[in-house]
């Protein structure tokens, strides 16, 4: 019975810890806010299903057709880190096309500035 109580206040503990680290990067803006509202959802379901207890949590994943209530914690965390994942590389994806075309703006502006700098010196433009 200790060791459950000390389990569960570890869970407990520990889900607000995640809780307040958000918050405090949150604060010092080291988390921007596009991905502020996913993080205080996870970690507000962390703190929930720390507050189910382990028997709330085993029928759960017996409704559900897991046979342990670890596995259906490991799927859950499993499909939070493929939307994650799934979710930064679009974000990369999209860095990667903005850097190309601000790189094409900037050698187009180059050619043209170089273009008037002959005009205006009288060199003869290509």
């Amino acid at each position: 019975m200790i060791g459950l109580l000390t389990s569960y206040v570890i869970g407990i503990i520990g889900s607000l810890i995640v809780l307040g680290l958000i918050v405090e990067l949150l604060r010092r803006r080291q988390l921007s806010e596009k991905y502020a509202v996913l993080w205080l959802v996870i970690g507000v379901i962390i703190l929930v299903l720390t507050f189910i207890g382990r028997g709330n949590l085993r029928d759960l994943a017996n409704v559900l057709g897991f046979t342990l209530a670890s596995n259906l914690l490991f799927f859950l965390a499993i499909l939070f880190l493929l939307g994650v994942t799934l979710h930064l590389s679009w974000e990369v994806s999209r860095s990667e096309d903005e850097s190309r075309k601000l790189a094409e703006d900037l050698a187009i502006l180059r050619l043209e500035v170089e273009q008037l700098r002959n005009e205006v010196h009288g060199k003869k433009v290509d």
